[in-house]
């Protein structure tokens, strides 16, 4: 994990991003106004879109009215999309077909399966571990998830407390009323794989930490602490997300922030992550790049996808993200793209696009009037960093290159920017 392309994609370490004083190079900030037709549309396109979810197209279960707007827009007379679409989403306590599915009732157009990136949906990549016996923290779908992403040998939480019923001791109720014996049978755990937030945060906490301390063996206990730990895989790394509550809610960021403090306590040293993926991750950006131009390729659009603009909510993960990812390309561009570590992920094509532009909506996370705005506090203070400890704090990241007030009006920014009338 040494080099430069595996610590920008995957934040496992932290000290080798580049700190500029303002947002990314040629991206300045704007505030849009409504935008009206501006000529013939352009065959084939040569940009696509990665729209965030939560926040951007629904709140919670409900639609946003502005998202149907913006997808008629989007469609031409057949129903099909003008430009490639993919949604890049932070969620991963689905299934990818489910979350497609979900879309295409709520957006009223059709989106397939692999339209759609969950957090954890660049696990793909990372071959090295498929094989390997991993515990899976989350909830939902946790074990029809991480055997649809590779891996063949999972261990839930639920099946591993019923091995080791004397783990499991917060809850008054579930401690058992006698004394088991001790199991020996079970095979050794040999890495875990944080695909969510799970639902009993005590429960998972302590039986991660079990398997981390015990290299594997938590009916066991070893002298010394294992240093380095058994390899962690964690997707999604938002510390908050939007529903239908007026706040936001805790992200899986925070059931990993309660981790990382939980073991920096206990053993003096720090949690670290063979694979830390999801917005704002360059890994997951790349993932989406790629899908971008296989849709572009069945539509028969033989222009190169160039530019790419990342429509979200929330200025931690997705601003972040995207500006990091625009300098990515730019270094790529200058440089040529740096080569991923032996320890990461297979390695995926080289990018073509040359650009991706944050643009950030008014409907989700972010409140431009409100405490989760990227503004500078009072007194002239940085504002709170919402961000995983892995990636460092660069406010010049956190701008958005636009502002706008939803959706729809993101949509209508970009076609009035590449010249492409809408229907």
């Amino acid at each position: 994990m040494a080099a430069w392309g595996c610590v920008a994609a995957l934040g496992a370490a932290r000290g080798l991003y580049w700190r500029p004083a303002r947002a990314a190079a040629g991206l300045q900030g704007s505030r849009c106004r409504r935008a009206y037709a501006v000529g013939p549309a352009q065959s084939p396109p040569t940009f696509g879109f990665l729209l965030d979810i939560d926040g951007v197209l629904v709140r919670g279960h409900r639609v946003i009215p502005a998202a149907l707007e913006a997808f008629r827009r989007l469609m031409n007379s057949q129903g099909q999309l003008r430009v490639p679409v993919v949604f890049v989403t932070n969620a991963g306590n689905i299934l990818q077909h489910s979350k497609a599915q979900e879309l295409s009732a709520l957006l009223g157009c059709k989106v397939d399966a692999d339209q759609v990136i969950l957090s954890h949906s660049p696990m793909k990549l990372f071959s090295k571990y498929h094989e390997k016996r991993m515990l899976v923290s989350g909830q939902g779908p946790v074990v029809e998830n991480a055997r649809g992403l590779g891996f063949r040998n999972v261990v839930t939480m639920d099946e591993l407390r019923m091995a080791f019923p004397l783990l499991d001791m917060v809850d008054l109720e579930r401690r058992p009323k006698t004394t088991p014996l001790p199991r020996n049978d079970l095979p050794r755990i040999e890495g875990v794989l944080l695909l969510g937030e799970p639902v009993r945060w005590e429960t998972s906490l302590q039986l991660i930490m079990d398997v981390l301390l015990s290299n594997g063996s938590p009916g066991t206990s070893l002298a010394t602490v294992p240093y380095p730990h058994l390899p962690v895989l964690a997707s999604n790394m938002d510390l908050l997300w939007m529903a239908e509550a007026k706040m936001p809610r805790f992200g899986h960021g925070t059931f990993l922030l309660c981790l990382e403090t939980i073991y920096q306590k206990v053993t003096g040293k720090e949690l670290r992550y063979e694979g830390l993926m999801g917005k704002p991750s360059i890994l997951t950006y790349q993932y989406a790049e790629e899908l971008l131009r296989r849709q572009a390729e069945r539509r028969g659009w033989a222009a190169p996808i160039q530019k790419l603009y990342a429509v979200g909510d929330n200025p931690m993960s997705d601003v972040y993200g995207a500006n990091l990812f625009h300098q990515y390309l730019q270094k790529a561009t200058r440089d040529g793209a740096p080569e991923l570590g032996a320890g990461g992920p297979r390695q995926q094509r080289p990018s073509a696009s040359q650009s991706c532009i944050s643009i950030l909506v008014c409907t989700g996370v972010y409140n431009p009037r409100g405490p989760q705005s990227t503004e500078p506090v009072l007194g002239g203070e940085e504002p709170p960093f919402h961000g995983h400890r892995d990636f460092c704090f660069s406010s010049g990241l956190m701008e958005a290159s636009h502002v706008v007030k939803d959706v729809n009006e993101a949509v209508q920014l970009v076609f009035r920017k590449e010249g492409w009338a809408w229907e």
